[in-house]
């Protein structure tokens, strides 16, 4: 593949894109304000940090039940239907989620209906966008841009989700989010066009994207790679006591959670202007390793500024991530794409729930954030290195399977 330096503005003069990618902006928008009050509502009505926990952890849960079955909807299906169907559902579901007196337990259930209508939705986007596109170059600045703005529209919806919830109210709020659905919902369906079923002569079972990633080298050192981010992912958990370790003020909380998105962003901006497509892919081992190594110069004691220094040099150094997920949908044959998403992301969501409990479990048997913090890298490092090697030789070696 040859260097290019293809400009946002050109992937943004697809009219198709335009609407796919501010769908998904108004939508994650949305979901921030529902963060907030979802945590407000449980825990005015429990008092208990347990259950608001419970029903945090319950918005990931479908998810990963979703990634491994329903995604392949997104195969069986016209894509642009399997959106709008979701975007609709969801809607539905918070909708009737800021219904006043809404039994808690309704909200629960509600609440993995979301999770569940999201998960083909998402698989279907992701296959759709690579077939907006005519070439490789496009589509990889198209995911350039999807994560700038998701983690810029995160970082700026958390950052004023609350005051908002604060002013309006969370019945308020939920139906704000509810509407952002209907909004994506419009969006897609009168902006995108339907395109034919993909082709699956070849993968007709269910299961199909599951094999094919089975007997692929290279797509299974990709999502190796990938999944690292249940280590670089640790401190996110520790935020708290890290926080505390550091003799630094509550308020650095946030701080300390906002720089690996700051940084992300960063990164992600640097890698798109100045590194060709083909460069991005030959050092996904490196940039993977740097974003759990870094992890490790905590081993000196860093200050509050230190920190928040290193975490946003470990987000930057993890916006290889975007280009794992461009290259795995352009290499992965679109009668599978669907399905092999969702065994991704849900592998993806079970790393980082792993990693993040195991990093709390660890810092709390050696009582020392910090430390666990150092480990997390040091046990990334000895995961990143060899798949590096095998990527760096796979790479080589023409298409996954071959």
């Amino acid at each position: 593949m040859a260097a290019t330096r293809t400009g946002m503005r050109a992937v943004l003069a697809f009219g198709e894109f335009r609407a796919l990618w501010l769908a998904e902006a108004v939508s994650i928008a949305g979901d921030q304000l529902a963060k907030v009050a979802l945590a407000l509502v449980v825990y005015a009505r429990t008092g208990s940090a347990l259950w608001s926990a419970v029903v945090y952890a319950l918005s990931f849960l479908p998810a990963l039940a979703g990634g491994l079955g329903l995604a392949q909807l997104a195969d069986i299906y016209p894509r642009r239907t399997v959106m709008v169907v979701g975007s609709v559902l969801q809607a539905i579901f918070v909708a009737v989620m800021s219904l006043p007196g809404m039994p808690f337990a309704a909200m629960c259930v509600l609440l993995v209906g979301v999770g569940i209508a999201q998960a083909p939705a998402l698989a279907a986007q992701n296959a759709l966008t690579r077939d907006v596109f005519p070439d490789d170059d496009l589509f990889f600045r198209s995911q350039d841009i999807r994560g700038i703005t998701t983690n810029t529209v995160m970082l700026l919806g958390l950052a004023g989700a609350g005051l908002l919830v604060a002013a309006v109210g969370s019945g308020t709020a939920l139906r704000i989010d509810s509407v952002t659905f209907v909004v994506a919902a419009l969006l897609v369906r009168y902006s995108v066009r339907v395109r034919p079923l993909p082709d699956r002569t070849q993968h007709t079972s269910w299961g199909a994207g599951l094999r094919y990633i089975r007997d692929s080298p290279r797509v299974r050192t990709l999502l190796w790679l990938s999944w690292l981010v249940g280590l670089a992912v640790v401190p996110e958990g520790l935020a708290a006591p890290l926080a505390a370790q550091l003799g630094a003020p509550k308020g650095a909380v946030g701080w300390l959670l906002a720089a690996d998105p700051f940084g992300y962003v960063i990164g992600t901006f640097i890698l798109s202007r100045f590194l060709s497509n083909e460069l991005r892919q030959r050092l996904l081992g490196v940039f993977a390793t740097a974003s759990v190594a870094v992890l490790v110069v905590f081993v000196v004691h860093p200050s509050l500024l230190g920190a928040l220094l290193l975490l946003a040099i470990a987000g930057a150094t993890g916006a290889y991530q975007i280009t794992v997920v461009a290259t795995f949908t352009s290499w992965v044959p679109d009668g599978v794409r669907g399905s092999a998403f969702g065994v991704a992301r849900t592998g993806l969501r079970v790393a980082q729930g792993v990693g993040v409990a195991a990093g709390g479990a660890v810092a709390q048997a050696i009582g020392s954030a910090r430390d666990a913090i150092v480990l997390a890298g040091i046990v990334g490092i000895g995961l990143a290195v060899p798949a590096a090697v095998a990527w760096g030789r796979q790479y080589r070696m023409g298409e996954p399977g071959t």
